[in-house]
């Protein structure tokens, strides 16, 4: 009999995967990550893993398979937290969930999971697993899960053919209505409990709070940028190459005060991201203000009206060759080589047609559309059909 070790974080995905694995005739163990006890950093006046533990445990006994807690806290504190509040300052915005997947449950969690003599490790991620053929061995894919509301591949798309090899997703198959149906049935205290918000694993804490524990407020100014600054405006327009034009059409804008005219103070530019509405405190606009870009450096957020505004809108953008990662490395592009994908730049961001170009340095992503606020720090995805192939951090 094959034995799984399933990460129970105490919520319903979870519960029910547990459950169906058992129904597969595999020794289910359920393993619980603590992955925060520091308090020099409050999260919140409740403790949510306690409660979260707790969850998991009742679910244990109810399921009967074996429990227990692993405390991964110093880990998630060096690789997620020390991670992002770095990316923070640089004025980069990271993505807690991806690297949580990347560096904790599928990195950290695995090794004590095979230490323990698992075969494989299962998560509660509404996303498949598929398995090819091809030269002569196996190949993993990434598949997107069947509830197109639920997908959670974008989450999953720094894995590698390694992890893959040792993963279940139990639920993917299923939508999320059918998951707490079968919770319900089997009268699991998840059934009706909320989908958790708030960072990875930390449980109920806002981004901005928690950012504000470690990076000290600093007093500057919101500039605002009219959408008629020459600086919007396309004077290049010949390019000796492709290269070239995907190079100047990625570039980010050099701003500066006086492009525009001051409307406010803020307590620190490295809590802004770019999109960015709320939080702002300016008013008299006429269409809202949106954050167009920081400066950390200075310590000046640059902000633009409406949604349409060209300070937030990009047709391409560029990964570099340190930050790029191939799920299936075997299509992994060489240089001067294209793909036409489907590409998202965010979680629930339906997904849009776009082009990859390989170079030398790296990889351009050239989209059909017009995307708003691409964001340096975070990850573009790029699918074909519904298989996540790669992903590579926004640069």
């Amino acid at each position: 009999m094959k034995r799984v070790i399933i990460g129970l974080s105490g919520g319903v995905d979870s519960s029910v995967a547990a459950y169906l694995l058992k129904q597969q005739g595999y020794e289910v163990i359920g393993l619980f990550m603590k992955n925060w006890h520091d308090d020099s950093v409050t999260i919140s006046n409740e403790c949510p893993w306690l409660d979260d533990s707790n969850d998991a445990m009742l679910v244990a006994e109810k399921l009967d398979i074996p429990f227990q807690t692993v405390d991964l806290s110093e880990q998630y504190k060096e690789r997620i937290v020390d991670y992002m509040f770095h990316e923070y300052e640089k004025g980069r915005t990271p993505n807690p969930d991806v690297l949580c997947n990347r560096e904790i449950k599928f990195d950290v969690f695995m090794k004590i999971a095979l230490e323990l003599g698992a075969d494989y490790v299962a998560t509660g991620h509404y996303c498949r697993k598929g398995i090819i053929q091809k030269d002569g061995k196996e190949i993993y894919q990434l598949l997107a899960g069947v509830d197109g509301n639920k997908d959670q591949s974008y989450f999953l798309c720094q894995l590698s053919q390694e992890q893959l090899a040792k993963s279940l997703f139990p639920i993917g198959e299923l939508t999320k209505p059918e998951v707490r149906d079968i919770a319900t049935k089997l009268d699991l205290v998840t059934a009706e409990k909320k989908d958790s918000q708030g960072l990875c694993f930390i449980g109920k804490v806002k981004l901005p709070d928690f950012l504000q524990q470690q990076l000290k407020p600093k007093e500057g100014v919101i500039v605002e940028i009219p959408k008629e600054q020459e600086i919007f405006r396309d004077n290049k327009v010949n390019f000796d190459s492709e290269e070239e034009k995907l190079q100047y059409l990625s570039r980010k804008i050099d701003y500066k005060i006086d492009y525009g005219k001051i409307v406010g103070k803020h307590h620190g530019a490295h809590y802004f991201t770019k999109g960015q509405r709320k939080g702002l405190a300016v008013g008299g606009t006429v269409e809202p203000l949106f954050v167009i870009d920081t400066d950390v450096e200075e310590n000046v957020i640059y902000t633009g009206q409406g949604k349409e505004h060209p300070g937030l809108l990009k047709k391409v953008l560029f990964v570099s060759n340190d930050e790029l990662h191939w799920i299936r490395e075997d299509l992994a592009l060489k240089t001067d080589e294209n793909l036409q994908v489907k590409a998202r730049i965010r979680y629930r961001q339906p997904l849009e047609n776009a082009i990859l170009h390989k170079v030398e340095s790296g990889l351009y992503v050239e989209f059909e559309n017009f995307q708003s606020a691409i964001t340096e720090g975070q990850f573009v995805a790029w699918y074909q059909n519904d298989e996540l192939l790669g992903s590579g951090v926004i640069s």
